[in-house]
């Protein structure tokens, strides 16, 4: 035991001693301080919970609100707004070329980033000539080759001829970069939802 577990220790005794000493103080009937200490166990119990889970909760919160109010709007020109997910990204449904495809919204990566399978189903223009391109991840250094979107869409944004790379290290993983976001009027995080405008 460290010292400074060994002061907490002897402080939570403490505390626990006043508060016992206190309740006998008052001598109240044994079920009637049961009740208390039992209301006080229920109340920090709560309160553990609702800081344990704040994110979760957040988000949950903020896709309450988005059905609720209605603003997963489709409209065209309206803001897209985007719930946070549980593992604290950004998750968008979109198309590639007509085709239905996942995207963790990146704003770390420069140039969007798919999957050599989907960008293959999506019929992704994809340059096999020459040498590849060296790409900078969060998991290290990936070879992948350039390629063109022809048409993509996350909700009512659409945006045509976008540059693109493509992995099979990416796995399943398609990223929607800042060559994406950059043509956007503006994209900003408000508490746990992304706001895209297009």
């Amino acid at each position: 035991m460290t010292d400074d577990q060994s002061i907490n220790l002897i402080w939570g005794i403490g505390a626990l001693v006043l508060v016992g000493s206190s309740l006998l103080a008052r001598r109240l009937p044994l079920k009637s301080t049961f009740k208390i200490v039992l209301g006080w166990v229920a109340i920090f119990a709560a309160l553990f919970v609702l800081f344990a889970f704040r994110h979760q909760i957040g988000v949950a919160w903020s896709e309450i609100k988005l059905s609720a109010l209605g603003q997963h709007s489709e409209a065209p020109g309206a803001p897209l707004r985007i719930a946070m997910a549980e593992d604290g990204h950004f998750w968008a449904n979109g198309t590639i070329n007509g085709r239905p495809v996942r995207f963790l919204i990146d704003s770390g990566a420069t140039i969007t980033a798919l999957s050599r399978a989907t960008a293959e189903a999506a019929g992704v223009d994809i340059d096999d000539g020459g040498f590849p391109v060296v790409v900078e991840t969060a998991n290290g250094t990936v070879e992948a080759r350039r390629g063109r979107i022809g048409v993509l869409e996350v909700g009512s944004i659409v945006r045509k001829d976008i540059g693109a790379t493509v992995s099979p290290e990416l796995g399943e993983m398609n990223l929607l970069g800042m060559n994406f976001l950059s043509t956007l009027k503006s994209w900003r995080v408000e508490g746990t939802t992304l706001v895209l405008e297009p």
